[in-house]
């Protein structure tokens, strides 16, 4: 692609080439590569499977595994194609979408996306939600209240980086496989029934309706806009032969670790088919599955396994799901939130619903919200395959790793009987709507189809429309940016330093002097009085606190004077103070003095100690229309 990384910024900038790839053996390389995948998978084994599965397997026996191995082999072809578009184009799939398409069409799939996002989150809360309400006990209205405290789970989690990030999500992975191994050795299935399940056959009515449930939550769209960022984190050599090396790492990480949320789907259906099919018992509710399974399995063990392997499911998924929200808002909009506070608008987003289900319809509700989330997964995945297979599929964008022409028969294969599949049950449930509304049939057909014709009008523009060369979003090329700065010749005449009082003030200081002596430009010291005196009373003070804080200016100020020559053969100090809020006087005490450079101290805390002492450097720049250099000192 015409526009570089540098220009527009790169995927997932903090971790973006962060995993060195080491040389010699080729199980070392593979290593290295291993783990976007894993990562992916996790949301190919949430808790919106786990309601697709079990209904699937409780009302239709083994029927349904077909299906599951039909969407496994699709979003093995889609994520590969997904890790190959990051890998080849440097670019994420949200990123590609905004290169190609205008403002509307980018804000449109935008919003589609988030759809999507606050359907997968809806099923993690409900998800870790229940696995606590098994487990301990608790309330499931106050479990779904607690699960928005994980935030600080991803907070602790992300500041460990990304090899561990993806440790911790493979070993979430192993308990929910390993307690799925321990329910299949208890359930004794049918050896006969599983094979016959793997028979395809006409599906109509509600084993259409869940098995879109059950593609909608194995071939996740967000999956596939973070795939190809998470590949980015990889220290790929930029040669033909490196990246193509990447590529068949990629594969084998794909085959592998999609595999094994394979046998985690069908481990629950088939669980599902043994334990209750095959007795004749409905399950309604994820939290009767777990009762159930004590009393058919015959051992307490059985039902604590499932909730355990369910808490890991919904929390493994959380962190993947803030990742691709994260990847989604910078690819299409170039607007970057902090994790935690894009976790937490997230999350509040499905708490709404999630609330309001339980307290109007109980507990009993849960199920079908669950697997209703992921039919919404299924009607938005269209809009994120068909640009996927197109981009992938360009020979200007993919160059020599364009797909192959089998390779694009099976993914345009795909994603027809993607939109196929869900123009079907669009039709079905516009007439099950229609039906249920009685007198007020005729007002939601005028409401609904034109919504749906919009979108199928996008999805046409999506697949057909032609193919256009990206614009760099500043409207000007690398060499017009570096000529035209080194052209601007920026000299700086007044610069302020935020004084602190204290030993960290030699070195910001030292900067301060080297600029302007480099720039003869004048010095400005800026203190602020920020004690219970300087705060209440402001400049009428005369606490001890004001006295020392103006003293220790002024003799700074005189020192310096004396060796720079007072202004005569280096740079002319003067000073001010301020009294109260740091930040905002900062602002006031440097547009007064009209600096055109501040020199500031970085505190160097974090988190705990931002929320508690505030942050500084954050306000004063959005405060001031100038230049700000961030000096760490030390005591």
């Amino acid at each position: 692609m015409s526009v570089s990384n540098a220009q527009v910024g790169r995927s997932l900038e903090e971790v973006h080439s962060s995993v060195k790839i080491p040389g010699g053996r080729w199980w070392r390389r593979m290593l290295a590569f291993a783990g976007p995948a894993y990562m992916v998978s996790v949301g190919y084994m949430d808790p919106g499977n786990w309601a697709t599965d079990i209904e699937g397997g409780a009302r239709y026996g083994y029927m349904l595994i077909w299906v599951l191995l039909m969407s496994n082999l699709m979003a093995v072809l889609l994520q590969t194609l997904s890790a190959r578009l990051g890998l080849v184009v440097g670019r994420d799939l949200a990123q590609a979408c905004r290169d190609e398409h205008g403002p509307l069409v980018r804000i449109v799939l935008f919003i589609l996306c988030e759809i999507a996002i606050a359907a997968t989150d809806l099923a993690e809360l409900l998800g870790s939600a229940i696995g606590m309400n098994m487990l301990f006990g608790i309330p499931l209205l106050w479990a779904v209240a607690i699960t928005g405290a994980d935030v600080l789970l991803l907070l602790l989690i992300q500041r460990l980086g990304m090899r561990k990030m993806e440790a911790f999500i493979i070993s979430l992975i192993f308990i929910i496989g390993a307690c799925f191994v321990l329910e299949l050795f208890w359930s004794d299935p049918s050896w006969k029934g599983i094979a016959q399940g793997f028979v395809p056959h006409m599906l109509t009515g509600g084993q259409l309706y869940i098995s879109i449930g059950i593609l909608g939550a194995t071939v996740m769209p967000h999956n596939l806009y973070m795939h190809s960022a998470l590949v980015q984190s990889r220290e790929v050599e930029q040669t033909r032969e490196g990246v193509r090396r990447a590529c068949k790492y990629n594969l084998i990480d794909s085959v592998v670790a999609l595999n094994l949320a394979f046998f985690v789907n069908a481990a629950i259906l088939i669980l599902a088919a043994a334990a209750f099919h095959s007795r004749g018992i409905v399950v309604t509710e994820i939290q009767q599955a777990q009762g159930l399974l004590d009393g058919v399995l015959g051992t307490k063990l059985a039902g604590m396994a499932f909730a355990l392997a369910l808490l890991a499911a919904g929390q493994s998924s959380t962190l993947t799901g803030t990742l691709a929200g994260q990847v989604t808002m910078e690819g299409f909009l170039q607007f970057r939130m902090r994790p935690w506070l894009r976790r937490l608008v997230t999350r509040g987003i499905a708490i709404i619903p999630a609330v309001l289900v339980i307290g109007w319809v109980g507990e009993s509700g849960t199920m079908d919200l669950l697997v209703f989330s992921q039919v919404i997964l299924s009607l938005q995945l269209p809009f994120a395959v068909v640009p996927l297979v197109r981009f992938t599929g360009s020979k200007r964008k993919m160059g020599p790793f364009v797909n192959a022409m089998w390779v694009k028969i099976l993914a345009w294969t795909v994603a027809g009987i993607i939109i196929g599949l869900n123009c079907v049950l669009v039709a079905q449930q516009l007439i099950a709507w229609h039906a249920a509304a009685g007198s007020y049939g005729a007002l939601m057909l005028i409401v609904m189809i034109p919504l749906v014709g919009a979108l199928a009008a996008l999805l046409a523009w999506l697949t057909f429309g032609p193919e256009r060369e990206p614009h760099p979003p500043m409207g000007m090329s690398a060499i017009e940016i570096a000529d035209g700065a080194l052209e601007a010749g920026r000299r700086y005449t007044r610069i302020g330093v935020a004084m602190e009082a204290k030993p960290r003030d030699k070195a910001m200081l030292a900067e301060a002097i080297a600029l302007a002596r480099h720039h003869n430009a004048a010095l400005v010291l800026l203190h602020v009085v920020e004690g219970v005196g300087g705060q209440w009373h402001g400049e009428m003070t005369d606490d001890a606190e004001s006295r020392e804080d103006h003293a220790y200016l002024a003799q700074l100020a005189g020192r310096l004077n004396e060796r720079l020559g007072d202004g005569v053969d280096g740079p002319r100090v003067s000073w001010a103070l301020g009294y109260g809020d740091v930040p905002r006087e900062l602002v006031r005490l440097a547009k007064e003095r009209k600096v055109d450079l501040v020199v500031i101290g970085g505190h160097g805390h974090k988190r705990l100690g931002d929320l508690l002492r505030g942050e500084t450097i954050a306000t004063v720049r959005h405060g001031l229309g100038v230049p700000l250099l961030a000096v760490r000192g030390s005591d």
